[in-house]
This record gives C-alpha cells, structure tokens and sequence, in this order.
C-alpha cells in the first residue's frame, strides 16, 4: 500500500483498519473528521509527517503467521510464544476495543439494536479470557515449563493438579465456550459487515472483532492442536521413562 503525504485518512482506515490504531496513537481523528489528508491533520496535531507515515507502513505490511511451523518448537518455547504474544494481544485489543465498542454502542445501539448484544457479548469475554490467560499462565504453562526441564534432566515431577490433563480439560472446555461467543458475535454483525450507515468509528470496531476473533482462533488452536496434546504426551512419557 502507498502511503503518502496526500493519502486521505478516511479513505486508508476503510482499505486497511489497522492503520486506525496509528491515527488513534497520535490522537488524530480517523472518523468525523477523517476527510483529510496526512499532510493535514499532521500540520494540525504538530505530528512529525515522516515518522507517521512509517508508522501507517508498519502497521499495515504486517505479515501472516500462518505459514510458521509452530508443531516443531519445542513445548516451552511455545508456551512463552502463546503467552507473550497472544495473551498480551488479547490484553492490549481488549482495552483498544473497549471504547469503540462503547461509543458504537452508544451512537448506533438504537437503530442496530442487535450492537448492544454484541457489545455484552465482547464484555463477557474479556472478563471470561483474563481469568482464563491467568490460569493457564499461573497454573499449567509452569507446570508444562517444569516438565520440559524433567525431561532434559531425566527426572521426575510431580503434577499439583493430579495430571495435566485435568486443567487442558477445564482449558479446552473454556475455549469451547469462547467459540461460541464469537460466533454468535459473527452472526450478529453480518460476519462483521458494517451496515450502510455505518461511520469509520463502526467499522474499525468490526474489523477490530474480526481481528480479535482471528487471532483467537490461531492461539486455541496452537494450545489445543499442539500444546496441550503434546503436553499429554510429554508427561505419559516421564511417568513411563
């Protein structure tokens, strides 16, 4: 994507929402009044213009993790993945998201009446997966960490749970239901599709759940496909050697 001095703010926040983290960053308006160019609103805010360019390229030339080969790492090294860099997103899109929502919410609630469900909806998660990261980040993960270490010293540990496999249970089942909450999510928004008389506001929101949801799928499936099946196995083994 060219982004230049002259690039509309309005028009690149349509083609590409992550660049309204940018603008929000910086405290220049993407919505209302976001028919303005760079150069512009730059002048206005006393924003260095080449320092936020290169921001708005950053932003928008981030690359896919899909094509990473996450089934050969080594069970600690991506349990610290998927707590420093999917926990933390969660964390970090959920206080981004929140105030969106809300003013959406609050602007819009009464014709689309279904936002207000949305909105409970995103609430309910956010509170459900902060209780969630922090069980896993104080209960299982050490405890997968721990067994690694056995391994390596070829020596016992014993589970505080029982086995593993009691919290993957309660973990698994907790992602189940945050499955559902999105997808019901989805369903309300149309597959996230802002209505006609939706403002940028709107639909930044939407491409920011849509965004959240992706990433959600990506970080249950490497916990429940990888690491917690290996998991598994890694202390059948221990109690076996």
């Amino acid at each position: 994507m060219n982004i230049t001095k002259d690039t509309i703010i309005a028009e690149l926040v349509a083609q590409d929402y992550r660049a309204a983290s940018v603008f929000k960053k910086n405290k220049i308006d993407f919505c209302c009044n976001g028919n303005t160019s760079i150069e512009n609103a730059c002048n206005k805010k006393q924003v260095d213009i080449s320092h936020l360019i290169q921001q708005l390229e950053q932003a928008t030339a981030q690359s896919s993790d899909s094509t990473i080969d996450y089934n050969s790492w080594p069970l600690d090294l991506l349990a610290d993945y998927i707590e420093k860099k999917h926990h933390r997103y969660v964390e970090a899109k959920i206080q981004e998201i929140k105030p969106y929502l809300d003013k959406v919410v609050r602007v819009h609630g009464d014709r689309h009446p279904e936002l207000h469900e949305i909105g409970q909806l995103f609430y309910d998660s956010a509170g459900e997966l902060a209780m969630h990261m922090k069980k896993e980040e104080l209960q299982l993960f050490p405890f997968i960490r721990k067994m690694v270490k056995a391994e390596t010293a070829k020596t016992s540990v014993q589970a505080p749970f029982g086995t593993v496999q009691n919290p993957i249970k309660v973990m698994m089942m907790e992602h189940d239901n945050e499955g559902d909450r999105f997808h019901k999510i989805a369903e309300l928004s149309d597959n996230y599709t802002p209505p006609a008389d939706a403002c940028n506001t709107y639909r930044v929101t939407f491409a920011l759940l849509k965004e959240f949801e992706d990433d959600l799928h990506l970080h249950i499936h490497l916990e429940n496909n990888i690491l917690f099946p290996k998991a598994i196995e890694l202390e059948e083994n221990l109690v076996t050697a």
